[in-house]
């Protein structure tokens, strides 16, 4: 009786939370439709609402924004809009902030998020997976005596929140594990633990 209660537990569960998950982003998504004007909402001409539309209508928004900013008029466009939020004491700082970030998360030649990592963390003799997001800069560099690097140390289950560190390069262990796997690995608090790709030991995290 447990045995079977178990086996279907393990078929529903992972559907159920894949579920839960998807239809809070569609929902999320969807809420983009509240932004328009009562007399345009899609239900008003349909009748009812569509699970969906407002992902499609957010797919679209990204991409015509990207397709308009990629031509000469659209960059001097996005360098107005960006000179208009400069004036805004808080929102520039919370923009430039954010901005900052997924340039150098999204840039195709940036490092940061591309290498999984082994650290000694919160004490040493306790190892935990962390991103490299590259190098400390500013007036935190100045009193850094050595080689450092940036590490992201997020928390299991969920890898949206965690801890920024300056670790020695020397006490940062590179992984030959993907992103994705170590992702998968946090996010199962170690259950789904990622093949093995080579059996000697792990060398130090290079300066390439």
């Amino acid at each position: 009786m447990k045995k079977y209660f178990i086996t279907g537990l393990l078929i529903w569960l992972p559907l159920a939370i894949t579920y839960m998950v998807i239809a809070w982003i569609v929902g999320t998504l969807d809420a983009i439709l509240l932004w328009l004007p009562a007399e345009y909402q899609p239900s008003r001409y349909i009748g009812f609402d569509i699970p969906g539309v407002g992902v499609v209508a957010s797919l679209l928004l990204v991409f015509f924004t990207g397709l308009v900013a990629a031509n000469v008029l659209g960059q001097k466009l996005v360098q107005l809009w960006e000179a208009l939020l400069a004036r805004i004491p808080v929102v520039k700082s919370i923009y430039y902030s954010v901005k900052q970030v997924s340039d150098t998360v999204f840039s195709s030649n940036g490092q940061a998020f591309r290498k999984a990592l082994l650290v000694q963390y919160p004490r040493e003799g306790v190892w935990t997976i962390a991103f490299l997001t590259g190098q400390p800069g500013g007036d935190a560099a100045e009193h850094l005596r050595g080689d450092y690097v940036s590490v992201y140390v997020p928390t299991t289950p969920n890898p949206t929140s965690g801890f920024f560190l300056m670790m020695r390069r020397s006490e940062v262990v590179e992984l030959d594990m993907s992103v994705d796997d170590a992702l998968k690995y946090i996010i199962s608090m170690g259950v789904v633990a990622p093949p093995a790709r080579r059996p000697e030991p792990v060398p130090a995290l290079s300066d390439t």
